[in-house]
């Protein structure tokens, strides 16, 4: 058989027909698409097109395979096609007796040149786009890994005035490349339920919608084409809204702020951002919703509806870098990352040790470039770094502390970001959530005694003297032992923070750091605020030899903080207040 193939592949060679614009041969038909995937990562190539029977073929071949056998195999499933569709055909039945023997076609592939491509080179290479594949008299385009969508994804809650933002996921493709189209559904004439089977465009082309007063009761539908950014378009994909467009809760705690972040910095200066979220993992149990949050409306604690603060939030701060604790991993992968990408930045996530929550660093890709990760755990990093060999054998002695200090699931994030339009300006970008206990002072220095020696080791001595901002929910105010540490540069082995859970637990240890570091946004009265308790837990911390303040956005008036008794409500999504600042090189 495959004699007889190769036989029928080169009869081509010499004939009018083996030209690709048809030759003597007859008038060839529209051109059709033959989509090739190959991926140098993966061994095999797939090939996907429509015979002139109306089968659809789809093969996975060898990218190292000889074009040749890889046109035989095409040859032989044209054959066993039109020999199917002769035995349908009574005609065909009555007049012969080879029923078996479907005459197999001539198959041939073709560069953009015009000239056939030869049948040992590989598939990898063979496959090109633009190349015109030949079955018969049919032609071919090859398109070769062709931009296309594997995943496009509406949020379930839609507010009026909030931002929609699809979740885009494409192959060969970018979303700031793809082409977006939105409609709304049709509102009858008469009033009464939208039909749902009209829809109107918007006049919105953009990747993220914001539907007006005038949608709410009407789903939304989003059509996107996948793109490229080389002019190469894919096929299109529709998704409609799980629900309608509902109303929003009116003014917001973030409203106010927004005005003083209209504009991203200059490139000299540097927004930052810090903001512990509140975790869905947290925020759902019943002891939340019963003792810790009573007061805040039931669907004000919803995920969905808290993301759609969160999101008009963060992109109205135009910030350049964003710190964020209590991240859900499918709240980072399905919303936040998706939305904050539209909005120019980049998502970094790192999960907690057993936990289903992490830490996320976000940065303005047209301001910064990722040069390196330094992400630890604090236990395993105390255990397996020699970075840590000394404070190691000195918990040693305390093992009560210690056990404490090992069983906790802290991370700490570290990021390594240069500048785009000045590459000698690089910032280590640190990110953390310490242990939450209010006895825990003591737990909470030994993390934070292994944070900045981490820092150090990655601020001093991998990339030498470059500027520290270090954002987190530290769990500390500021009369605590770590705030103390981090703003002086040491601790005293005799400070109350040793005790802060008994004598039983005293550990009696020096400490110190190198860096001059300040709290940028200052000491607010507080920036957590629930029901039993508020007080500042959360700091941006800046080198000051390198950096200076350029301005503190304000936090929100207590008037605004307690409109709806504490946080979170229905106008604030967290039971934390974010901190903004913006930053400039000295």
């Amino acid at each position: 058989m495959w004699r007889r193939l190769r036989s029928a592949l080169r009869s081509l060679r010499g004939s009018p027909a083996a030209s690709p614009l048809g030759g003597g041969g007859r008038p060839p038909t529209a051109m059709e698409r033959a989509v090739v995937r190959c991926v140098p990562s993966e061994p095999k190539l797939s090939l996907r097109f429509v015979l002139p029977d109306g089968s659809a073929r789809q093969m996975q071949r060898d990218q190292t395979e000889p074009l040749g056998r890889a046109l035989a195999r095409i040859a032989t499933n044209a054959a066993k096609g039109h020999g199917k569709a002769s035995k349908k055909s009574k005609k065909a039945r009555a007049e012969g007796g080879a029923e078996g023997e479907a005459a197999v076609p001539a198959v041939r592939l073709f560069s953009r040149d015009g000239s056939a491509v030869a049948e040992e080179v590989p598939n990898a290479a063979a496959w090109q786009d633009g190349a015109v594949l030949h079955i018969g008299d049919a032609r071919y385009r090859v398109e070769r890994n062709p931009p296309a969508l594997t995943e496009l994804r509406l949020p379930r809650s839609l507010l009026a005035g909030f931002p929609v933002c699809p979740k885009v996921s494409a192959e060969f493709a970018a979303p700031q490349h793809c082409l977006f189209r939105w409609f709304r559904e049709q509102r009858p004439a008469g009033g009464g339920d939208p039909a749902g089977e009209a829809w109107v465009e918007t006049a919105a082309a953009e990747r993220v919608f914001t539907p007006s007063n005038a949608l709410v009761g009407l789903r939304l539908k989003l059509r996107c084409t996948p793109g490229d950014g080389e002019q190469r378009y894919g096929p299109a994909r529709e998704v409609e809204s799980s629900g309608p467009v509902e109303a929003g809760p009116g003014a917001c705690t973030f409203d106010a702020r927004h005005l003083y972040t209209k504009k991203v910095c200059g490139h000299g200066s540097v927004r930052a951002v810090s903001y512990n979220i509140l975790a869905d993992t947290y925020a759902q149990t019943e002891f939340s919703r019963t003792v810790l949050y009573p007061y805040c409306a039931p669907y004000a604690l919803e995920i969905d509806y808290r993301q759609n603060l969160l999101k008009k939030e963060l992109a109205g701060y135009s910030a350049d870098l964003i710190c964020l604790q209590e991240v859900d991993k499918s709240v980072f992968v399905d919303s936040l990352a998706p939305a904050l990408d539209a909005f120019g930045l980049e998502g970094l996530f790192r999960i907690k040790e057993k936990q289903h929550e992490g830490l996320a660093t976000f940065y303005r890709r047209d301001k910064f470039s990722l040069l390196s990760q330094h992400d630890i755990a604090f236990s395993e990093a105390l255990l397996s770094e020699p970075l840590h060999k000394d404070l190691c054998e000195q918990l040693a002695k305390y093992p009560q502390v210690q056990e404490k200090v090992l069983q906790r699931s802290s991370v700490l994030q570290v990021s390594v970001l240069q500048s785009t339009t000045n590459p000698s300006r690089k910032l280590c970008v640190a990110n953390t959530h310490l242990y939450w206990h209010p006895k825990g002072g003591n737990i909470r220095l030994i993390q934070i005694a292994v944070a900045m020696s981490h820092i150090k080791h990655v601020a001093c001595d991998l990339y030498p003297n470059i500027p520290v901002i270090f954002c987190g929910d530290f769990n500390s105010t500021p009369s605590s032992g770590t705030y103390s540490f981090i703003s002086s540069g040491g601790i005293a082995e005799d400070h109350e923070d040793w005790v802060s859970n008994g004598e039983e637990e005293r550990c009696r240890m020096s400490l110190s750091h190198p860096f001059k570091l300040l709290s940028a946004c200052g000491e607010p009265a507080y920036t957590n605020y629930v029901g039993g308790f508020h007080g500042c837990l959360d700091y941006i911390f800046i080198d000051k030899n390198a950096l200076e303040v350029e301005q503190v956005i304000p936090l929100p008036s207590h008037e605004e903080i307690t409109t709806h008794q504490a946080l979170p409500s229905v106008s604030h999504p967290s039971d934390h207040i974010a901190l903004i600042c913006d930053l400039k090189w000295k």
